[in-house]
């Protein structure tokens, strides 16, 4: 938690002034029990109703005064919490953005949503409790032991046995809850990841009848984060029952001990009833110590799981400073000898992969699933870096470019089609900002997406809800295409994008995406990957993936006689007649 406190350095002032506001706060509070004393001894003895009254306003200025310093530091904490909590989300997201898809993959969607929510705002809240507590506890402790003891010693010496045995009962406490408190936020982890798998994937649960299964799952998960929240809640409660004991006990015996000081004339009434009073106070002060360890131990807890995220440094490095002259070659992608294998993964995911795509070549990618199709495309635009060999783009290694210059070059259209809340032309000027309608337009025609876009009210300003949930998953992937094409990518990368359209419309788009390749001497480079033979059985060069090992390139003709995947694949997908036209 220390590490993250350097988020406080904006708020230097207000760190400072929150705590001496709540020190001022508690000397007027310390005093109180004296001006109770003082109306006992005096007013109510002697009958004096006015120094009652001026002693009442007195408790009542002191109790303004007070409110006033405590609301001053409230509002100079929570600036500083929410100061601290502002600049932490914004590091932690900018970090986690930074990270390659090796380390999302291992960290995890749903701890990382957990992390920058609900972990943050535990670390928040411990901030603030600090800020407000953690001088205030401990000098109204001492305050009113001193106190005490200016008031008579013999009585005040109740008060070392009293304190450090309540201090005993909420360490004991502390110390058995502490750790299961560490385990609440683990277990939130679990209870986020079912809730968004149950949430991205409901269709699917529907459609499978999985409910009731799913339900069950998650109300287990919900059973075991209540089990240990009431296990923790169960042990807190004894909390109060035991500390109350013990002060209640403490003023039995000052009330004895005082009692028998008064009758020899060495402690008045009203001096009893200010030791009461203290009392009180410590316990009070004690039990919101108590509260603030149990909030900085959450805290904490939260502090070393973001911390863990930005300890997690990431693998792809972007130290290319300057960008890089394309070399004169007709070669536009280059494997050589290329293995991949994810983290924490047993085998490869790509083994030794070599070849070459000239520039404006469409390049048919085809094989089983988890044969590495996907993470083949991944390579090229470094989305991950390759365990061994080389993957060139324009005559460099990628790791060579500047991250930006290398994306620039590539357009890339995922399996997932996924698209933002906002406007049709707003999603496709996240391929370039400054992107005309004419160029939205041309993009869409080659995407075969302007005939739905033309029909939907407003057009290009037509809504589109998150995540595209308004369209149908052809419209989406169709954009989603347009979006890449907008930015006149040299490089295309469609991965399974077009699975979701009919032959139709995915045979005008592979037309349309032929045409554009070598359109005005563009000479873009396409990336083809489809399970469908017939998508890919007019690409210039195919490439067909068996268990991450390349088993065959070439064009359609070619590998049907070469490659027994290759026909394997297409015999199952085509007719006799269908396999042998070209």
């Amino acid at each position: 938690m220390r590490r993250l406190l350097r988020y406080l350095r904006g708020y230097v002032k207000e760190s400072i002034l929150a705590p001496l506001f709540k020190m001022l706060e508690a000397s007027f509070e310390l005093i109180v029990p004296l001006v109770t004393a003082q109306i006992i001894d005096v007013g109510i003895r002697e009958q004096d109703a006015p120094f009652i009254w001026k002693m009442c306003l007195v408790m009542v200025a002191l109790g303004v005064v007070g409110l006033a310093c405590s609301l001053t530091a409230q509002y100079f904490s929570a600036k500083a919490a929410m100061g601290f909590s502002t600049a932490l989300r914004k590091d932690l997201f900018a970090h986690i953005s930074s990270l390659s898809y090796q380390e999302l993959d291992v960290i995890g969607t749903p701890a990382l949503i957990t992390r920058i929510t609900s972990d943050v705002n535990q670390a928040q809240t411990g901030v603030n409790l600090v800020l407000r507590l953690f001088l205030r506890s401990p000098f109204i402790v001492a305050g009113a032991l001193i106190m005490a003891f200016t008031i008579d010693v013999p009585t005040a010496l109740i008060f070392l046995a009293a304190v450090p045995l309540i201090s005993f009962v909420i360490y004991l406490i502390m110390h058995w809850t502490v750790p299961i408190y560490q385990d609440v936020q683990k277990m939130l982890d679990q209870v986020s990841r079912l809730t968004r798998e149950n949430h991205v994937g409901a269709r699917v649960v529907r459609a499978f009848g999985r409910q009731p299964e799913e339900i069950e799952d998650f109300q287990q998960a919900n059973r075991e984060f209540t089990r240990i929240q009431m296990s923790a809640g169960r042990i807190s409660a004894l909390l109060n029952p035991a500390t109350y004991v013990i002060m209640n006990l403490s003023i039995v015996a000052i009330l004895w001990v005082g009692g028998r000081q008064v009758d020899m004339g060495r402690l008045t009434q009203g001096e009893v009833t200010a030791l009461v009073n203290y009392m009180t106070q410590i316990l009070l002060a004690l039990l919101a110590l108590a509260n603030l360890i149990v909030a900085v131990t959450k805290a904490a807890a939260s502090g070393t799981r973001l911390n863990e995220v930005f300890a997690t440094s990431a693998s792809l490095k972007d130290e290319a400073e300057q960008e890089i002259q394309t070399v004169s070659s007709d070669s536009r992608v280059t494997f050589s000898n290329v293995s991949f294998s994810y983290a924490h993964s047993s085998a490869p995911a790509l083994s030794d992969i070599s070849f070459s795509a000239k520039k404006g070549e469409v390049i048919g990618i085809i094989g089983g699933t988890g044969s590495g199709k996907s993470t083949l495309v991944n390579l090229i635009p470094r989305f991950y870096d390759a365990s061994s060999g080389t993957v060139e783009v324009d005559g460099h290694p990628v790791g060579r470019y500047p991250l930006q210059q290398l994306r620039n070059k590539i357009g890339v259209v995922p399996q997932r089609a996924v698209l933002f809340q906002g406007t049709i032309q707003e999603n496709m000027r996240w391929g370039k900002e400054d992107a005309s309608k004419e160029e939205i337009y041309q993009a869409l025609d080659t995407a075969q997406a302007r005939e739905f876009v033309e029909k939907k009210e407003g057009k290009l300003e037509a809504k589109v809800s998150q995540g595209g949930r308004n369209l149908s998953g052809g419209q989406r992937q169709r954009l989603t295409i347009a979006r890449a094409l907008v930015r006149s990518p040299e490089i295309l990368i469609l991965d399974d994008s077009a699975s979701a359209l009919d032959y139709a419309t995915d045979a005008a788009l592979r037309r349309s995406l032929s045409e554009q390749s070598k359109k005005n001497g563009q000479e873009m480079t396409v990336f083809l990957v489809s399970q469908r033979a017939a998508s890919i059985k007019q690409a210039d060069q195919i490439l067909v993936l068996d268990e991450g090992r390349l088993v065959g390139a070439g064009t359609h003709k070619e590998l049907l006689e070469r490659c027994p995947i290759y026909k394997e694949i297409c015999l199952s997908q085509l007719s006799e007649k269908e396999v042998s036209a070209v």
